[in-house]
């Protein structure tokens, strides 16, 4: 029960003591803050099997301030030049740094420096894991279905870039800030896309990582200076699909589409919540591509059944996102949305715009929809082709069994 509890309490409280202690000693030392964080966790989970603290986060944040002396004074024999630390001013500025409202604005801080432009993407979705979210390089290479020696060499990468680049410890200031919101904003996009829509051969959906992009946006609509309406919509975005989450897999851990989704398991909490963040996202007269996707999805929710959904306001909007960002994506998107609304001219004309080998590993759902186009057409030679071609590429699990079932129904 102690391993869970620390576990737990490590991936939602690492994060925080880390960044307050950077805070103090700032970037150079992360390396050193770190291992001191990962010492306080293992001394807790010796400690607590004798007795367990009534109040283990508090007993967690004592420690974190005890640790503050311990590295300073591990830090005084290489640093000559840092002041002396008592028990006066310096001390109380230190507990005042553990208050709720310094920890978040210390968060902060650390996120604006893992996605900063002077790191590589990789490496700042790797850093932004490791240093905010609390997980271990071996959980970041699982989440990411990369080797644990990749992230670990990402990690090293963009500690090394920090102290290189001297980059500061701080949330930007003026013209800097929008540019560096839009670097943060695309980094927790990625980290919630990966737990939405997972690349893992055996789980379709990774909730911790679709939760701690949601964690990380909310910080930013609590500082008066990031909530940004981009940061609205990319909120509203994330509840709208985490609302539909429980519907996705059915009792037997099969795949289920739009089509064949329980709405009745739709979390109408999140839907509200995400309908108030959409409110607040569209008080302005620039749109993100946050804005256009939100709005796609809450086209899907607001229709009463499959059948029902306003598939041409759908295309509307993915128009729109198109002309942001042409991507090959969208436009298979694009072409999926012309099969519902049974304009197959059109899905034609999208199709043959797509090279599926831009897709990457998403290539397997060009042939999926490419077989629902011939299946559509009355073209059923040509539809086993483009599903045998999908069940050739796609890694998924439940997403194999989902197109080995629409083989079945081709047949």
């Amino acid at each position: 029960m102690e391993t869970k509890l620390i576990d737990h309490l490590f991936r939602h409280h690492s994060g925080k003591m880390v960044s307050v202690l950077t805070r103090i000693f700032g970037l150079s030392n992360l390396e050193i803050i770190e291992d001191a964080v990962q010492d306080t966790f293992l001394k807790a989970s010796i400690s607590w099997r004798k007795q367990q603290p009534e109040n283990p986060e508090a007993w967690l944040t004592q420690a974190a301030k005890n640790r503050v002396l311990d590295i300073f004074r591990k830090l005084k024999t290489t640093h000559k030049h840092l002041p002396e630390l008592k028990n006066g001013t310096q001390t109380i500025a230190i507990n005042d740094l553990f208050l709720d409202s310094e920890i978040e604005d210390a968060q902060l801080r650390m996120i604006f420096t893992a996605c900063h432009p002077k790191l590589e993407l990789k490496d700042q979705i790797a850093f932004a894991l490791k240093t905010i979210s609390g997980f271990s390089a071996k959980e970041i290479a699982s989440a990411l279905l990369t080797k644990e020696e990749t992230i670990k060499k990402r990690l090293l990468r963009a500690r090394k870039v920090i102290k290189t680049k001297n980059l500061a410890f701080k949330i930007p200031q003026g013209n800097e800030l929008p540019e560096r919101i839009e670097s943060v904003l695309n980094v927790i996009y990625l980290i919630f896309n990966e737990g939405f829509h997972s690349n893992k051969k055996d789980i379709l959906i990774q909730k911790e990582l679709c939760g701690e992009a949601i964690r990380l946006c909310k910080m930013l609509l609590k500082n008066k200076y990031t909530k940004t309406s981009d940061v609205y919509a990319l909120f509203a975005l994330m509840c709208f699909h985490s609302a539909r989450l429980d519907a996705k897999i059915n009792t037997e851990n099969e795949l289920l589409d739009l089509k064949t989704q329980d709405r009745n398991k739709w979390s109408f909490p999140l839907i509200q919540l995400g309908n108030a963040m959409m409110n607040k996202a569209v008080e302005t007269e620039n749109f993100s591509r946050y804005h256009y996707e939100a709005a796609i999805v809450g086209e899907h929710i607001k229709a009463p059944s499959f059948e029902q959904t306003n598939w041409d306001k759908i295309l509307d909007w993915y128009k729109c996102l198109y002309q942001l960002n042409p991507t090959p994506s969208y436009l298979l998107t694009m072409a999926v949305v012309c099969l519902q609304s049974e304009n197959y001219i059109k899905a034609n004309y999208y199709f043959e715009q797509i090279n599926p080998d831009d897709l990457a590993q998403r290539a397997y759902l060009f042939y999926g929809a490419k077989a629902d186009y011939f299946n559509k057409t009355n073209n059923k030679k040509e539809a086993l082709k483009a599903i045998d071609l999908a069940l050739e590429k796609v890694t998924n699990k439940l997403e194999k069994e989902f197109l080995e079932k629409k083989k079945q129904q081709i047949s």
